[in-house]
């Protein structure tokens, strides 16, 4: 029963990231950006806090690993990437960085996915790409050149050490 009870905790976490995730997408076309960028940060808080948890009960599975990317693609790389093109100004560059942010963000994560590394991350990992666009965003700011420069972060050879 523990046993059942304690594999499950770790991914209602996850869930909490996922749920947040959809929320602030919600929230920003409700037109609350503010609320939309701090979601994300929820959203960072129990990305955190699902896989120490995992650790910690020693319950980690490959059906939370894949949950962990599909709520990260969508809170750290789509719903930033949405708060980045409702304040930017339209513009090639606003698309291309629009569309490059959450298919790099994705691409990085599948790599991860497929071999994992130990001790440190290759790439930016997306939550570390996508807080910044949510800081941003929470002050009316947009950078299309720094956005872009964070999706090529993400897939870049660059070694990140894992918290």
């Amino acid at each position: 029963m523990f046993s059942q009870v304690a594999k499950a905790v770790p991914n209602l976490f996850t869930m909490g990231n996922l749920l947040c995730g959809v929320l602030s997408i919600t929230c920003n076309m409700s037109g609350f950006l503010e609320v939309a960028s701090l979601l994300i940060f929820i959203s960072a808080i129990f990305d955190l806090l699902d896989g120490r948890i995992a650790r910690g009960l020693k319950v980690n599975s490959e059906l939370g690993v894949q949950l962990d990317s599909l709520a990260d693609i969508v809170s750290f790389g789509v719903a930033p990437a949405l708060l980045f093109h409702t304040i930017a100004a339209p513009s090639i560059l606003t698309s291309l960085a629009f569309i490059l942010f959450p298919i790099l963000g994705a691409l990085r994560l599948a790599k991860f996915n497929v071999k994992p590394t130990i001790g440190y991350f290759s790439g930016l990992p997306i939550p570390a790409a996508g807080l910044p666009i949510a800081a941003m965003a929470f002050f009316s700011y947009s950078n299309a050149w720094i956005t872009i420069i964070l999706a090529v972060l993400m897939v870049s050879p660059i070694k990140v050490k894992k918290l």
